[in-house]
């Protein structure tokens, strides 16, 4: 199953996105790195990645799990993105993996997927304004899994949420 990991062009969060990347190499499973604009996507703490892809390109059928990147810039590069929410719809309808950490669950939150599930992100007085609007029921851990959507927290949950993620990847593929 082939990964789609969305990150903001800016001030994603680096260890959110080193450790699945790391995590998803070590299993084997391929990935492509998608953003507002295709080039090169720079971290919070000065990381470096190339999206290949725009999210106005990204073949959905593609994809069997879709990853999205925290840090102070999914707030201003994410939350509002309709093509993104477009997408998290399409894999959460398809019932496909939705993961997202950090900040970046309020995607799933504006989506309207979260409505009922639960969930946990970086708390803000912004962030959880948002997962409260978007129905989402707020649980203290860091990594929560509800169904085919996994949250976590913040980047000290990278790895149990990249491990999260290769676990249902292979629960799924059987």
């Amino acid at each position: 199953m082939k990964i789609l990991i969305a990150v903001a062009p800016e001030n994603f969060r680096d260890e959110e996105l080193a450790v699945p990347v790391a995590a998803f190499r070590s299993a084997g499973t391929a990935y492509d790195i998608a953003s507002t604009r295709r080039g090169t996507c720079t971290g919070m703490l000065g990381a470096k990645t190339t999206a290949t892809l725009t999210f106005d390109e990204v073949d959905p059928g593609t994809y069997g799990c879709l990853v999205i990147i925290g840090g102070s810039g999914s707030r201003s590069h994410l939350w509002n993105n309709n093509r993104l929410v477009h997408l998290v719809k399409n894999f959460h309808e398809s019932r496909k993996i939705v993961a997202a950490i950090c900040l970046a669950p309020v995607v799933l939150a504006r989506a309207g997927i979260l409505k009922g599930k639960k969930a946990t992100c970086f708390e803000s007085p912004e962030s959880s304004r948002e997962m409260k609007d978007g129905g989402a029921v707020m649980v203290n851990r860091a990594v929560v899994i509800d169904g085919t959507i996994i949250t976590a927290d913040g980047p000290s949950a990278a790895q149990e949420f990249a491990d999260s993620v290769l676990k249902n990847i292979a629960e799924i593929e059987g």
